[in-house]
């Protein structure tokens, strides 16, 4: 099937900072190359924009001959263009190789809990550069596709002055991928971009005096979307519209909450290297004890098969709710403190949350064990040995740490929030049906009790198999959410 528009194949170009397997720091990544390759499946003609990072080894690159200048401020900043493809497909992806914006440490700033301070630059840079690669490579998009704040600027840049300066046909979608990272800059920061935009539309950018870039796109894409309906729906709530209701409610007749997807292939126990050689599948979990046992001992855990294992893959931040597990006397954790369950924690973040589970760990070795990194082969060792996966966001656009958990019959324990509520059917409420555990109230006592119905369930030995293995059959795949993302381009 080829996706027309006007009689031609749909143009689309994304505009995001990061996406695997070049660049990563959480789930954006993630999705932007399952879309744009779920959209290449159905004949769109799909490219990836973002910056060249430090990490991103260029010999892997092909460099193309010519530079390629982006208006800046009040003059013209040059840049490399390098070029390569999403593995196992055709997509194109561009880097923009410039070392005083990107070749440093770090994504966003040195570490999870810093910023770079000329982050409004870095960003505006990579939106403006958009326009600027079009034109060098003759090639006009008909939608801009631009993800989270560091690629908002481009619908307001599409709408302030590029739809008038030869893209008179494209248009404009942003998909929210977290609402609360919006890309804050002190107004001085607007210099940043191009003195002719900046004249005619500046003051569309603004947000309580200070430069929003995310505003900005929100005020002025010509599509809305998140990551799950339910995100939809509560970032119009006071408590989840991080200021930014007035906007959104204004806005709201071109919102729409797509679930984001997930590469059934690239997450398979059956296949996944990581858990090499004790893959396993639905009709032999039998298997997964082994992963178990494998992940016990790589964290120093007693090798116990009869013990509840949880685990947590997350960046360590009071979003993800892990403040409601770091109190070592709190109810959140007590059976981990009783010993009658382990847990085994992989993430980075915020230094205080980096410390207190480092001593939750020395207070409970037998039962609690950390590792402040990030390991993408650990991750997946987690995902597999684990018989529950922890989930307490205070908020969650989408989630796919509970998608692959169900893949690798995990069964995650969530709080009904985004993407969670739209994924996880809680066992205690819909034996039959159910697929994890859920709880309400973002507190400690609620995450206890959830916590005490998984361990109660995994005493079933019967049960435990049949939610594993109706979870491990269930599909969230990119395939229907692109065509979803098919509707909103038409309509854009």
């Amino acid at each position: 099937m080829i996706e027309v528009y006007g009689g031609q194949t749909m143009k689309i170009l994304m505009v995001t900072s990061e996406s695997v397997p070049f660049a990563k720091s959480g789930g954006l990544a993630d999705a932007v190359p399952a879309l744009a390759a779920a959209l290449h499946d159905v004949g769109c003609d799909v490219r990836i924009l973002m910056p060249r990072y430090y990490s991103i080894d260029r010999s892997l690159l092909t460099h193309l001959p010519d530079p390629l200048g982006v208006p800046m401020g009040g003059s013209e900043m040059w840049c490399g263009v390098y070029r390569s493809t999403l593995p196992g497909t055709m997509v194109p992806v561009y880097f923009l190789d410039r070392e005083d914006l990107y070749g440093r440490q770090g994504l966003y700033g040195p570490d999870g809990s810093s910023s770079w301070s000329d982050n409004a630059r870095r960003f505006a840079f990579l939106s403006s550069a958009a326009f600027q690669l079009c034109r060098a490579q003759h090639w006009t998009p008909d939608i801009i596709h631009a993800h989270d704040w560091q690629g908002a600027p481009t619908a307001w840049m599409l709408a302030g002055r590029e739809r008038e300066q030869g893209f008179r046909g494209t248009r404009s979608v942003l998909t929210v991928h977290n609402l609360g990272y919006q890309g804050v800059f002190p107004a001085a920061d607007i210099a940043a971009f191009d003195e002719d935009f900046v004249t005619r539309s500046a003051a569309g950018g603004f947000r309580s005096g200070d430069l929003n870039f995310l505003a900005a796109g929100l005020e002025h894409a010509d599509a809305i979307t998140t990551v799950s309906s339910t995100y939809a729906n509560e970032i119009l709530r006071d408590e989840y519209s991080e200021g930014l209701g007035d906007i959104l409610h204004r806005r709201s007749g071109v919102l729409t909450g797509i679930l984001n997807g997930m590469d059934y292939e690239e997450w398979n126990p059956a296949g996944d290297p990581a858990l090499a050689p004790d893959n396993y599948d639905a009709g032999s979990l039998k298997i997964k004890e082994k992963v178990k046992a494998r992940l016990q001992m790589e964290t120093g855990l007693p090798i116990d098969p009869k013990m509840p294992l949880f685990g947590i893959v997350t960046r360590l931040t009071g979003q993800k709710g892990v403040d409601l597990m770091t109190d070592p006397d709190g109810p959140g954790i007590r059976a981990f403190r009783e010993g009658r369950a382990q847990l085994a924690v992989l993430g980075t973040g915020e230094d205080r949350y980096e410390t207190a589970f480092r001593e939750l760990s020395s207070a409970f070795p037998e039962s609690v064990a950390v590792r402040i990194a990030f390991s993408g082969p650990f991750s997946r060792l987690i995902e597999g040995g684990s018989d529950f996966f922890l989930m307490p966001s205070r908020y969650e656009p989408c989630g796919l740490n509970q998608m692959y958990s169900l893949r690798y019959g995990t069964l995650p324990v969530v709080r009904a929030t985004g993407g969670l509520a739209d994924t996880v059917m809680d066992l205690s409420t819909y034996p039959r049906k159910g697929n994890g555990f859920v709880f309400d109230s973002a507190d400690g006592a609620a995450l206890g009790d959830a916590v005490e119905r998984a361990v109660a369930w995994f005493g079933r030995p019967g049960p435990m198999d049949t939610a594993r293995k109706r979870a491990m059959k269930l599909r969230f795949d990119w395939k229907s959410s692109a065509e979803q993302y098919m509707d909103i381009y038409r309509h854009a």
